[in-house]
């Protein structure tokens, strides 16, 4: 059973801070979680993708500093 919640657009933006069309455009170029299609005109992203996004950017800008 999926225990995630389900994001909306604008709760993604909060959480990673880029505007909805950049969203859509990174997903659509795999650079960033696909979103779910939940309804004619609804999508949402399953929240432990979206962190775990999240946590590989950090974990590349700290690698990127240690190796400086």
């Amino acid at each position: 059973m999926l225990k995630d919640k389900i994001l909306r657009a604008k709760q993604v933006k909060e959480v990673v801070g880029y505007s909805i069309p950049s969203i859509y455009r990174l997903a659509k170029q795999g650079l960033f979680p696909k979103p779910l299609k939940l309804g004619k005109h609804a999508s949402g992203w399953i929240e432990s993708e979206v962190n775990d996004w999240l946590e590989k950017k950090i974990v590349a800008r700290d690698e990127e500093v240690a190796n400086v």
